[in-house]
């Protein structure tokens, strides 16, 4: 049986390779919870109708990233398969289609943001009392303005994932988030604006992001490098592929934040106490599973180009490492969150009992964050960048609206669980999807939907 952390000589990634790949996303991700912490601090300054207005219009535009990212990420399996296989012309075209794409119907989704605004926020948010609704109206119709922005570097960064050079948008993103947390204290502290305050450097950061992440992206000396043309022909044989993959992985992770709003409206008649802990336990927890936030990203760049040689033994290989890397990163994350668990519930201030139920949704979280989220979570991103996209979709959706949805309904507030059932509802759902991947893993089924 092959050692699992002694890297072959002749496979494509070498334990320092992945090092290279994981780690700048895990501290990409992280640096987007925190850039998110220091905004909300900010604009608590300004009072509860600007922080309400500011976190609605976030939720829609962290739904807008997710999906962007998915698109991108899926789109860049192609061009990962293309580039395994040594065709590179196919690659960059590949990559050039995506960004094509992106770009255009990113510009249209943001005209149309912008002028249905006031639809959209009636549609939902529903009935909020008229200073929420006139900072969602302020921040919306600004912020609006880098929906392409996002779109285009979550692109670019895909693109340089593929070639495992993850540590090129980190960077970018350190420097954008720097100024963009700066803009933000400047306009607010010393400048004393409204809302717009944090509007107006976010979408100054995320245009500077844009520009630097294509900056780079059309060097021609760069392997997946964009053409320097403002003409474009669309290959739509080749755009049919990359929109195959990108396609449903945006809609799953679309639907599965609509998911998310439909618990969360349960968990809202809970009273404020349950909300409270529901909101720092899913604060806290998402530090829980950063590491296999990360470790999906790169994976499927990984799985992608082992696709692409037709390798799959270094596909099964990568795939079972990649699972232990997670298991191990998640035991050694969880075990700090844990050891300081006290502190960080005494930050937030909470009454004891606020504070105890926040512990057991935490405590909880963890212990299935390691044994079964990788399982649920990291094997899928081998079939994505296999190119079975669709099923895992398929697979993602029924779970979540039978499990997640349905038996939050059942056991939270039928059964009178209360809140912590919504939490029950969450981890079934972990142990029914990684039951059906690891059926499906086993099956060789996702072996049949290589893209090229």
């Amino acid at each position: 049986m092959m050692n699992v952390f002694k890297t072959p000589e002749n496979y494509l990634y070498s334990n320092r390779a992945l090092l290279v790949l994981f780690i700048p996303l895990l501290i990409q991700y992280a640096l987007d919870f925190c850039v998110g912490l220091a905004d909300s601090i900010m604009v608590s300054s300004l009072g509860e109708a600007a922080i309400s207005g500011v976190s609605l219009v976030d939720f829609l535009i962290q739904l807008l990233i997710f999906s962007f990212s998915a698109l991108a990420t899926g789109g860049a399996v192609v061009a990962g398969q293309y580039l395994g296989n040594n065709q590179v012309d196919k690659a960059q075209n590949a990559s050039t289609q995506l960004v094509w794409f992106s770009s255009i119907f990113s510009c249209m989704l943001m005209i149309f943001v912008i002028i249905l605004r006031q639809f959209l926020i009636a549609f939902l948010f529903g009935q909020i009392e008229a200073d929420v609704w006139q900072n969602v109206d302020k921040y919306l119709c600004i912020v609006a303005l880098s929906i392409p922005f996002i779109a285009i570097f979550n692109v670019g960064a895909a693109i340089f994932r593929i070639t495992n050079n993850a540590s090129l948008p980190m960077k970018i993103l350190v420097i954008c988030d720097v100024l963009n947390i700066i803009g933000n204290a400047v306009c607010i502290y010393y400048l004393g604006w409204d809302v717009r305050g944090v509007a107006v450097p976010t979408v100054i950061a995320r245009a500077l992001s844009a520009v630097l992440i294509m900056y780079f992206a059309v060097d021609e000396d760069y392997k997946l490098h964009i053409k320097r043309t403002l003409r474009h022909k669309f290959d739509f044989k080749i755009l049919k592929k990359v929109l195959q993959v990108g396609i449903p992985y945006g809609i799953e992770n679309g639907l599965f934040q609509l998911g998310r709003i439909l618990v969360l409206s349960l968990v809202s008649t809970f009273g404020t106490m349950a909300i409270a802990a529901n909101s720092v336990g899913y604060t806290i927890g998402i530090f829980s599973v950063l590491p296999g936030f990360a470790i999906n990203l790169g994976l499927t760049a990984v799985i992608s180009k082992c696709v692409g040689a037709n390798d799959y033994e270094q596909v099964r290989y990568y795939n079972k490492k990649c699972l232990m890397i997670a298991f191990i990163s998640h035991i050694i994350c969880n075990a700090v969150i844990f050891a300081i668990l006290p502190f960080i519930l005494g930050i937030y201030n909470l009454s004891p009992q606020t504070a105890a139920m926040t512990a057991q949704m935490i405590i909880w979280h963890g212990i299935f964050a390691i044994i079964i989220w990788p399982l649920a979570f990291t094997l899928p991103a081998t079939f994505r960048g296999a190119g079975d996209s669709k099923s895992v979709m398929y697979i993602s959706l029924i779970v979540m609206f039978t499990c997640r949805i349905a038996l939050s309904y059942i056991i939270a507030d039928w059964m009178g669980v209360g809140v912590f059932g919504t939490w029950i509802a969450m981890f079934i759902d972990w142990y029914v999807r990684a039951g059906i991947y690891i059926y499906r893993y086993f099956s060789d089924k996702w072996t049949e939907y290589r893209v090229i």
